[in-house]
């Protein structure tokens, strides 16, 4: 008999695989459009910036942190960007794009300081974060949307086109920036002593701060990490829609955190991988497009994405609870 043992995973990216695996299979018997070329690069571009948010989220979970407000962070930096070129006629691509990532990067360090300076869980100042910047946001504006963009934030780009069977596809701006940031967020997590002081505060702040890791500068640098991958995501999106919308964002913070346990972060912190992350962003994506496909309510997904955290966050404390177990016999 063939030994199947091999075929076991091993880890949280194994199992992610053949459960990807299965759900690809069952949703291409269900529809003859599931694996079709343009759905495939649909899917991805959508969920570009669902994979930029998840990206820049898990550098925080790495930390032990959480960080709720990005969403919101993306909506105001987008919309402060948009206006300063519909009342001052401000159309420079490059400086826009540094003032959005400057902006967002203050508000993430703005969170981690009054994380660290008021020594209250991160959630909570997070999701007080997200409640003021959004609040402030809708008040301001009265919830109105902009639609006199600069050309070169709405105007559609070729990028890499490809041939498949006689027909013309490309890749698309919003995936490439995912495989970018995705590739940058790998370099320094794998390749930098940052990144590995970033899972060495993870794994216990305290240990850390005992060898002569800066706790608060690492936290400070990982909420300033997602608070500019919000503003890029905010960017992003803006792209593809080709107007601002203040509220378009906001609310899809759920799918970001089940895509970054799903891929095997711990919400205990110092754990994951970046390609863990990616592929919890595409489980998301083909569960939501799959079911689409084959006349299942959205509203059932909500269900999947809301038992998908109650399910990791078990887990983690379980093995955490295991791993710190001591027995006495």
């Amino acid at each position: 008999m063939p030994d199947l043992s091999r075929l076991r995973p091993h880890s949280s990216q194994g199992w992610l695989t053949w459960v990807l695996l299965l759900f690809i299979g069952v949703f291409s018997l269900s529809s003859d459009q599931f694996l079709s070329v343009q759905n495939l690069l649909d899917l991805a571009e959508s969920y570009a910036v669902t994979g930029i948010f998840a990206l820049g989220l898990f550098v925080v979970l790495v930390t032990g942190g959480i960080d709720i407000s990005f969403a919101a962070v993306a909506s105001v930096v987008q919309y402060f960007i948009a206006t300063l070129f519909v009342h001052y006629q401000f159309d420079h691509a490059l400086l826009s794009i540094g003032l959005a990532v400057v902006c967002g990067t203050l508000f993430g360090m703005i969170n981690a300081w009054l994380i660290t300076w008021l020594r209250v869980v991160s959630i909570i100042i997070t999701i007080s974060m997200q409640s003021l910047l959004f609040g402030l946001l809708m008040w301001s504006t009265g919830g109105r949307s902009l639609y006199q963009l600069p050309e070169w934030w709405i105007t559609l780009r070729n990028v890499l086109p490809f041939e498949w069977q006689g027909q013309t596809f490309q890749l698309g701006l919003p995936l490439l920036v995912l495989l970018v940031i995705a590739t940058l967020t790998a370099v320094l997590l794998n390749k930098t002593h940052l990144g590995r002081q970033l899972y060495a505060v993870g794994g216990d702040a305290e240990s850390a701060r005992r060898i002569g890791i800066r706790v608060g500068l690492i936290h400070l640098f990982a909420y300033g990490w997602l608070g500019a991958m919000a503003a890029i995501g905010g960017l992003v999106q803006v792209y593809r829609m080709g107007e601002v919308v203040p509220n378009a964002l906001v609310g899809g913070e759920l799918d970001v955190l089940a895509a970054t346990v799903l891929g095997g972060a711990s919400l205990m912190g110092g754990k994951g991988t970046v390609s863990g992350t990616l592929m919890g962003v595409f489980l998301i994506a083909i569960l939501k497009n799959g079911l689409n496909l084959i006349g299942v309510s959205n509203y059932f997904m909500n269900i999947v994405v809301g038992g998908v955290i109650m399910v990791a966050i078990a887990v983690t404390h379980y093995k955490k609870r295991k791993e710190t177990d001591v027995s006495f016999v």
